[in-house]
C-alpha cells in the first residue's frame, strides 16, 4: 500500500443481519462494493466531542458496521480509543476527507471494469467483495477471506488537504481519492497469487509479490498505485538494482519494504519498484502475454523467475 501495508490474512466472521455477505465470486459482475461504513463514520464523527468520542465511535460506527469494518477494527484500527486519538491529532485532515470519501461509490464502474479485465486475462480469477472504511491512517488496503478492506482515510489528498498533525511519511503517501480504483486493483491481485510467503521468505520473494501486483493492477486498471516510487526509481534504477541484488536473498526487509516512516533520504518501500521492474521485464519478454499473467500469479521458483525475466541483463557488463 507505499500506501500499501503488509497484507494480513484474517479469519472470516459471520455476516451481520442486513449486511453484505462476505464471499468471493468467480463472476466480477457479482462483486459487491460496500460503502455504508463511510456514511456511518461521518454520522458518528459529527456527534463526537472530546468528552464522548470513544463511546460514540464504538457505539455508532463500529457496533453497527459491516463485517469488513469489524475485521479492519480488529487488525488495523485496534479500538475506539486509538481512532479517537488519531482523529484528534489530525482533525483538519479528517475534515478535508469528508467530500472525497463520499465520491467512492462513483468509482464502482471503473473498479468493476478492472475486475472484468482481470477475468479476461486470467480466467481462474476470483473476486472478493470490497469494503470501504475509514480508519486511523495506518492502512490503505488489507485482505481477509471474502473481503477486500480499503482504508479510505489514506486517500483524501486532493490538493487542499490540511496535513497539520501528520508525520512527514503520511504527507508523502496520502493519495488523491481518484487513486482508490488502482488500490482496489492492486489488492485484488493478491487474491489471485497462488503462493504464500512464510517467515523465511526473502526480500526477492516479497518484492516480486508486491511488484507483480502493481504491474498486473496497472494492466487491468490503467493506473499505477505507486507512482511516486516509479518516478524515483526510474531516475535511480541502476543504483537501486545494484543495492537490491546484494540484499535480495536475505530475509531482512527493513531497507526495502513495509518501512512506514523509517525510510531516510528516499521513499519507503522501494522493493515494490524493483519487483515491478522484474515482473515488467518478464511480461515484456513473454511471447504469450496471457500465459505470462498465469505464470506471474503462480510463481514456483522466484530465483528462476528472476532469471527468466532477463531483467539483470540490463546491467550486466
Amino acid at each position: 500500500m507505499r500506501i500499501l501495508f503488509k497484507l494480513l490474512f484474517v479469519s472470516t466472521i459471520l455476516a451481520a443481519a442486513g449486511m453484505a455477505q462476505m464471499s468471493t465470486n468467480a463472476d466480477p459482475d457479482a462483486v459487491k462494493f460496500v460503502t455504508s461504513d463511510i456514511d456511518l463514520f461521518w454520522k458518528a464523527y459529527d456527534k463526537a466531542t472530546a468528552e464522548n468520542a470513544e463511546k460514540i465511535y464504538q457505539d455508532e460506527y463500529f457496533a453497527p458496521g459491516t463485517d469488513g469494518l469489524q475485521l479492519f477494527l480488529k487488525y488495523r484500527i485496534g479500538n475506539a480509543k486509538a481512532l479517537a486519538a488519531q482523529i484528534a491529532a489530525a482533525r483538519k485532515c479528517y475534515e478535508d476527507l469528508r467530500e472525497p470519501s463520499r465520491r467512492v461509490a462513483s468509482f464502482e464502474p471503473k473498479m468493476r471494469a478492472s475486475f472484468q479485465k482481470l477475468k479476461e486475462l486470467y480466467p481462474d480469477a476470483i473476486f472478493p467483495n470490497v469494503y470501504f472504511v475509514i480508519g486511523r491512517m495506518n492502512s490503505a488496503g488489507t485482505l481477509a477471506p471474502g473481503g477486500l478492506l480499503i482504508g479510505v482515510d489514506m486517500f483524501g489528498a486532493n490538493g487542499n488537504m490540511n496535513t497539520e498533525g501528520l508525520s512527514a511519511w503520511h504527507r508523502s503517501v496520502l493519495g488523491p481519492i481518484e487513486k482508490v480504483p488502482f488500490v482496489v486493483a492492486h489488492e485484488s491481485i493478491h487474491y489471485q497469487q497462488k503462493y504464500s510467503l512464510g517467515k523465511d521468505a526473502t526480500l526477492l520473494q516479497h518484492s516480486i509479490k508486491e511488484g507483480s501486483a502493481d504491474l498486473i493492477a496497472e494492466l487491468i486498471s490503467g493506473g499505477h498505485v505507486n507512482m511516486h516510487l516509479k518516478e524515483f526509481g526510474d531516475r535511480n534504477e541502476e543504483m537501486l538494482w545494484n543495492e537490491f541484488k546484494q540484499a535480495m536473498n536475505s530475509t531482512d526487509l527493513s531497507n526495502w519494504l513495509y518501512q512506514g516512516d523509517q525510510a531516510k533520504d528516499r521513499p519507503a518501500d522501494l522493493g515494490y519498484y524493483i519487483g515491478y521492474k522484474i515482473t515488467e521485464s518478464y511480461y515484456r519478454n513473454a511471447s504469450n502475454k496471457r500465459a505470462a499473467i498465469k505464470e506471474i500469479l503462480e510463481i514456483k521458483d522466484f530465483g528462476e523467475f528472476l532469471k527468466a525475466s532477463r531483467y539483470e541483463e540490463k546491467y550486466t557488463k
